[in-house]
């Protein structure tokens, strides 16, 4: 062993302050549970100053997805989640993608055999096929753990392939910490002797992931809790090579329901699916960080943070061992109101492809839409059907005429449209206050409630019994002869000349 080469790479490593690592594989997109963790681990660094590594682990070839790492890089910007080293951006202990380091975890593969917590396994494929059998203990029996040095070097002669295992002690017990589980004691005879190197070269997960965390000075490990049953081995692998272990964060799943984790295969979104929706990512973030972790106290009766506030309050005693479900309804409530909070040139621009999909007549003014819907959606997506009456008078019930609260029906609707028509028809020039006082003037003049006027009016120009926007606001923006025209239409419909 070249002890040089391994005490230049102890060198490397950052010491002195709080590292945390998002390790994402490229195999697809970012689900809720994977932006959780990313959203975790970098304010655990962000909390205390310290240093946020993104690492790309591509050594699983069989599951790599093509541009899977463009969308990593592409979610964490939206989410603000920026990175201080990274493929991308460099820095002191890259490569920051496994398979650019490959070279190196056969190195410590080799330590780990000489100091006696490894072995070459020569067993091929229908031994271990048979292993797993109907009959077969299940997990790896051992057969070459202790061969004779002989024997492996016979067959490292003869080229027959091998992995490396971890020799994992028969006797006695592991016991590792978690900052949300605490202590947990393992028997060693129930971990079995898992695979470090497989026979193409590369690192499996768990041991490039302790080889990479230790050469990258990583602090805090946040990981599902599915990984709990494999925390053991990673300890064993940190006491075999003498490395501090790092301070380990599993988080309990986000479900879909009680029973079911969120899934995509049962239809469940991903991050990219959750902005298709309409969702804001501000809204997304926010609540995503809520599922699982909670604030304490000055701060434990409040749900909206921003990205900076939740770095300046984020402490991991917060996390909760119990599993949390995502809930869509949760989710539009948090993303209604940070809608509701964009100023109107910001809300504008976010509603623009919506409004322009549903609004396509040439001269509407969109930005007299926009602030009508601001405080009436949920997401984005809730635009398009409130406003699409617009563009084209849907077809609708004389019904809409009746209203019990304006005291309206179709005799005295039919009477309001009529006596409307020439007001406007006479009305220059065509503005929202001239509108207003016109409408209003006429009630006035009449006698009658405003919304005996009003509402005929706003039935006829949009055939809709909900509308963002009342009667002035739809004459202002239809303009003065598309808004005549529907109302005659409306006198038509209800029996006038």
């Amino acid at each position: 062993m070249d002890k040089q080469w391994f005490d230049g790479m102890e060198a490397r490593i950052p010491r002195g302050k709080v590292r945390t690592r998002f390790a994402p594989s490229p195999t697809g997109y970012m689900h809720v549970g994977n932006l959780r963790t990313a959203l975790y681990t970098w304010l655990i660094a962000r909390h205390s100053g310290g240093t946020f590594l993104l690492r790309i682990e591509d050594t699983d070839q069989g599951r790599l997805v093509a541009d899977a790492a463009d969308v990593i890089y592409a979610t964490l910007r939206k989410c603000g989640l920026t990175w201080d080293e990274g493929p991308d951006v460099g820095g002191p202990v890259g490569p920051y993608i496994q398979t650019e380091r490959r070279d190196l975890y056969g190195k410590y593969a080799d330590l780990l055999i000489e100091k006696g917590f490894a072995y070459r396994c020569f067993c091929d494929k229908e031994r271990l096929e048979a292993l797993h059998g109907a009959d077969g203990p299940g997990g790896y029996d051992g057969h070459c753990r202790d061969l004779p040095q002989a024997e492996i070097e016979a067959r490292l002669a003869a080229g027959t392939p091998y992995v490396i295992r971890q020799k994992i002690p028969r006797e006695g017990t592991t016991t590792f910490s978690d900052a949300v589980f605490g202590d947990i004691t393992v028997e060693n005879a129930a971990l079995d002797d898992q695979i470090l190197m497989k026979s193409d070269g590369l690192p499996t997960y768990n041991f490039a992931n302790v080889v990479d965390d230790h050469l990258m000075g990583i602090t805090h490990v946040v990981r599902g809790s599915e990984y709990l049953s494999s925390a053991p081995k990673y300890n064993l692998l940190y006491q075999a090579f003498g490395w501090e272990v790092p301070t380990y964060i599993h988080c309990s799943p986000v479900m879909r329901d009680q029973h079911n984790k969120m899934s995509k295969r049962h239809g469940d979104p991903s991050y990219e699916d959750l902005l298709a929706m309409g969702f804001l990512s501000e809204a997304v973030v926010n609540y995503v960080t809520l599922l699982g972790w909670s604030p304490r106290g000055e701060h434990s009766e409040e749900e909206f943070f921003t990205l900076p506030q939740l770095a300046e309050i984020f402490d991991v005693a917060g996390i909760s061992k119990s599993p949390a479900i995502f809930d869509l309804e949760k989710l539009k409530y948090f993303n209604a109101s940070y809608l509701r909070a964009l100023s109107p040139e910001d809300f504008l621009a976010g509603a623009e492809p919506c409004l322009r999909e549903a609004v396509k007549t040439p001269g509407l003014d969109l930005s007299l839409i926009a602030p009508l819907v601001q405080p009436r959606c949920d997401t984005w997506r809730d635009i398009a059907p409130q406003v699409d009456f617009f563009d084209a008078l849907p077809a609708y019930s004389n019904e809409l005429y009746r209203h019990k609260k304006m005291k309206t029906n179709e005799e005295n609707s039919l009477e309001a449209l009529q006596a409307v028509l020439p007001v406007l028809e006479g009305l220059e020039p065509w503005t929202y206050d001239a509108l207003h006082a016109a409408l209003l003037g006429l009630a006035e003049r009449l006698e009658l409630k405003n919304g005996r006027i009003l509402w005929p009016v706003r039935t006829a120009l949009s055939g809709k019994a909900v509308t963002p926007g009342g009667a002035v606001e739809l004459c202002h923006i239809l303009g003065k002869e598309e808004s005549l025209r529907r109302i005659r239409q409306g006198v038509a419909q209800l029996g006038g000349q």
